[in-house]
């Protein structure tokens, strides 16, 4: 094939984009932790950008894009250990490479996200080992089954299964994960007598806003293309995130008579996550319809976090398991 090269360059802005979400979502995790734990809850967004970068490329996209084997459970293909026998593939008009390394920007981001769920307790070094263990034996599975072409899920039912940019592969996988991990580590110390304020809610917001520009190259570059599909994936993520937000402060101004920024940034999270499997399928009225019920749901559920007692820190349940 013949490189496409205005789809190739939109699929390097959407990987520079992706990857812009790591240092965003560093923010708003730092933002919302005390002051003595920020630079460790950033270094576990950070540390994926080094520690799955290198297994991306030694072995994670042959587990993910390779050939299935052991019963489609995951992939392997030999020529793409260390990103081999791709130095001249094109796949859609782009370079492989370029669709290995926007692949392996959702690997990075994704054990990023679970670090929520376990800020200001657990080791670093021990939470290394596990960002390790989780991208072989929980992403790695999961992304092959359902973005590659002989996943079983990829090829379930009559069209296989709809998830655009990875509302399955990344937000349940990491929501549910994050989930476990704070029960079995426990609460932190003196939670939740002791009152656990945001250190910095700015650096927060901030964070929150690299994550809305970050995710339009997260979902439109998941139609490896650059047209109509693109298009669509943007616009409906543009109107999902508004709508997850104004619904936040609406439901803040019935109950609180106030609004807050905490509850807006939630809002806008909550957006954003539930459009990105079906960005590519609803119409507008559709986004913004999930950002708001994703926003209510979402509200509810940090109620719930409450009432059950349970401390998943930052609330990455909350929000991307249940959004």
């Amino acid at each position: 094939q013949v490189v496409d090269s205005g789809t190739t360059a939109w699929m390097l802005i959407s990987t520079a984009l992706v990857l812009l979400m790591v240092p965003g979502l560093a923010m708003f995790y730092g933002g919302l932790v005390r002051t003595k734990n920020v630079l460790g809850t950033m270094m576990h967004s950070f540390v994926c950008m080094a520690v799955i970068g290198v297994l991306w490329v030694i072995c994670g996209y042959s587990l993910t894009f390779g050939k299935s084997i052991l019963g489609g459970f995951i992939g392997w293909n030999p020529d793409y250990f260390l990103l081999g026998g791709i130095d001249e593939t094109i796949t859609n008009g782009v370079p492989e490479y370029v669709l290995a390394m926007f692949q392996g920007k959702f690997a990075i981001i994704t054990p990023a996200l679970i670090s929520g769920a376990i800020a200001e307790r657990g080791y670093f070094r021990g939470y290394i080992l596990f960002i390790v263990l989780w991208f072989l034996l929980v992403y790695s599975p999961l992304c092959h089954w359902v973005w590659a072409p002989d996943g079983w899920l990829f090829n379930a039912g009559a069209g296989g299964v709809i998830d655009l940019a990875g509302g399955l592969v990344i937000h349940v996988s990491a929501g549910v994960s994050a989930l476990v991990a704070a029960l079995f580590l426990g609460p932190r110390l003196g939670y939740p007598k002791t009152a656990m304020h945001p250190n910095n809610l700015v650096m927060t917001m901030m964070g929150a806003g690299l994550l809305w520009v970050g995710w339009y190259g997260f979902n439109a570059g998941s139609t490896v293309q650059s047209g109509l599909e693109t298009a669509r994936a943007l616009t409906m993520t543009q109107i999902s995130a508004a709508s997850g937000a104004l619904t936040w402060l609406i439901i803040e101004a019935i109950t609180f008579k106030k609004a807050t920024s905490l509850g807006f940034v939630s809002g806008i999270l909550a957006g954003l996550v539930v459009i990105t499997p079906a960005a590519g399928v609803v119409q507008p009225i559709g986004a913004l319809t999930l950002g708001a019920a994703s926003s209510l749901l979402c509200y509810f559920a940090l109620l719930l976090k409450i009432r059950l007692g349970y401390d998943a820190s930052l609330d990455c349940f909350g929000i991307h398991g249940v959004g």
